[in-house]
């Protein structure tokens, strides 16, 4: 392996082995429940199918509601096995289906328990329709009371009836007494009554409390609590009439598919929100913190999400204005956007959009990613305006230099060429006539030509010091006994280096002392040149007052271009004992072509 933690070949393969062996048994667990599921559809239609029992109509349409909520509930509870709402939801189709499986069944006590069951469909129904924005969790006493009184109705209620109630194969009977049967059927149906109107009258709270991301998780609830009404509307009629109506028992059937397709209708709107977060990555070259927002609040469908950044001790709003993170309630919650182990952002969106884990997570992807995009398109364009004013100023400078050495050379060996050339005249004429007149002008015109040769010379080195041709330790050591001031110089063995190097470290040095000899009022002065690694990094310090600034200036601004030019660095500080501290850190590759 080449990093991270090696385990045991036999450790690590027993680890895989056992990963592998998890996912298939969990693989086979759902296939089994699949096949569970159609055969129980399959058998509860096998009276239709082959007509070999009596049936209702309406039946048919309770079997059929039943094989949709099997299926909707398993993908939702293989799609987050931590949520119960996709549980309660297979758990609603099986127990629609126990009934009409036990009545197919000879035996007196299968008879006895489909007399006994054909409300536990209810059991679950309500759990799951109050239960849909926590999970599949009962938070409130009033949930608890409900379902309550739901067991209540179902295990007490029911069996209890049977106990007075001659119904064909019911071993329960204990008394016949039709007015003892009658009362307790009122009573549970006063009870079925009141179980849908509290719980719509909870779940019509919630949603009006409830935020627009709140509300359309909501939706299969609000659906469901309408299903339990109907039902409730029909036992009142039922009551008042005597007579079940059929047209409200078939309406209130077939609305209770609308449940699992209010459940797919949620699961289709996550994963179009996460094609959303696919279409927002290929806007976010130039998105800006504000529109970021906009975004990221238009996919979740949350238009009070809010993205703090981290701002000095505290955050900032999109706008860049201070704000407080409010802290993770009931009804918010807060999500960190981390990006390389960095805090870049925080998170603020509705709790209910906790139940879509993978669309949350793909959203800080996309913030993080976002935020990292702008920084690294405002450093590009920072260091592409570095890069352009640097160009600007090595034209500057290269121009500067050019009417420098234009001036020198016109007044300074330009003008000693012409005297040394009239001088020469002169002493054509008076060489014959005056000879020891001539030999005071060969005299003046040798000092003249001397004195152009020196300022050639100079002019010569600042161009490219001859010096350098012999190594820059040699370079350097020349540069300090020309100094103005005492300057000592110490360089580390090693071979010679590139020569793009070594020419700008001596004109680091060359103007770092320049610099020195103008503005420190130092003593003393001293050049370090050391090998660290891939780079060469020359020091040069001074005793002087310090207080160097390379923003100010055009000597240490040009040094800094050239350095930048090779791929180093170039610092200027001050010392501990006060003086300055001119440091060029200088690789030794070859730097990197602009142009590609």
């Amino acid at each position: 392996m080449t990093g991270g933690l090696a385990l045991p070949r036999g450790r690590g393969d027993t680890l895989l082995a056992q990963r592998f062996g998890a996912e298939r048994r969990t693989s086979v667990v759902w296939v089994l429940l699949w096949v569970l599921g159609a055969a129980a559809t399959f058998g509860a239609l096998a009276p239709v199918l082959f007509r070999h029992v009596p049936f209702e109509p309406i039946d048919v349409a309770f079997r059929i509601v039943g094989a949709s909520f099997v299926a909707c509930g398993l993908v939702a509870w293989r799609r987050r096995p931590d949520n119960h709402s996709g549980l309660l939801m297979t758990a609603t189709g099986f127990a629609l289906f126990v009934s009409p499986l036990l009545a197919q069944v000879g035996s007196p006590l299968a008879k006895t328990s489909a007399l006994v069951l054909p409300d536990l469909w209810v059991v679950f129904f309500v759990p799951l329709v109050l239960t849909l924005l926590t999970g599949g969790r009962l938070r409130t006493v009033l949930d608890r009371v409900l379902v309550a009184a739901v067991l209540l109705e179902v295990f007490v209620l029911a069996p209890a009836w049977l106990m007075f109630a001659p119904e064909d194969g019911n071993l329960l009977l204990v008394v016949d007494n039709p007015g003892v049967a009658a009362a307790l059927d009122t009573l549970q149906r006063v009870l079925f009554i009141a179980i849908p109107v509290g719980t719509a009258l909870v779940l019509g709270g919630r949603y009006r409390a409830a935020s627009t991301p709140g509300r359309r998780a909501l939706l299969p609830g609000v659906a469901g609590a309408a299903c339990l009404l109907l039902f409730a509307l029909m036992l009142v009629v039922q009551l008042i009439g005597g007579e079940k109506p059929q047209l409200i028992l078939w309406v209130a059937t077939c609305s209770l598919i609308t449940v699992p397709v209010a459940f797919l209708a949620g699961l289709l709107r996550s994963r179009l929100a996460r094609a959303g977060v696919a279409d927002l990555f290929r806007d976010l070259r130039s998105i800006g913190p504000v529109e970021l927002q906009a975004a990221l609040a238009r996919v979740l469908g949350d238009p009070q999400l809010l993205l703090a950044f981290p701002h000095g001790d505290g955050f900032a709003d999109a706008a860049g204005r201070p704000m407080t993170v409010p802290a993770a309630d009931a009804g918010r919650a807060v999500t960190p956007v981390d990006r390389d182990g960095e805090r870049v952002a925080v998170l603020v969106y509705d709790r209910s959009l906790e139940d879509d884990p993978e669309l949350v997570e793909a959203i800080g992807v996309a913030a993080g990613v976002a935020l990292e995009n702008r920084q690294l398109h405002a450093e590009v364009t920072a260091r592409l305006a570095e890069l352009q004013a640097s160009r600007e100023r090595i034209v500057t400078a290269a121009d500067a230099e050019r009417r420098r050495i234009e001036r020198n050379l016109h007044d300074g060996a330009q003008q000693r060429l012409v005297t040394l050339a009239l001088q020469l005249s002169l002493i054509q004429r008076e060489i014959r006539r005056d000879p020891a007149e001539a030999e005071l002008l060969v005299s003046s015109a040798s000092t003249e030509l001397a004195e152009s040769l020196a300022e050639l010379r100079e002019l010569a080195r600042g161009i490219h010091p001859a010096s350098l041709e012999h190594g820059l330790d040699v370079a350097l050591d020349a540069l300090a006994q020309r100094a103005a001031l005492p300057t000592s110089v110490v360089v580390d063995d090693g071979p010679r280096l590139p020569q793009p190097v070594e020419f700008a470290a001596y004109f680091v040095a060359s103007e770092a002392l320049a610099n020195v000899a103008k503005h420190a009022r130092a003593s003393a002065a001293a050049i370090r040149l050391r090998r660290n690694g891939p780079d060469v990094e020359i020091t040069i310090t001074d005793d002087g007052v310090g207080g160097a600034d390379p923003g100010r200036g055009t000597g240490l601004q040009g040094l800094t271009d050239r350095v930048e030019a090779l791929g180093g660095r170039l610092d200027v500080g001050t010392s501990a004992e006060g003086g300055t501290v001119v440091t060029a850190t200088l690789p030794l590759r070859s730097p990197p072509d602009p142009t590609g």
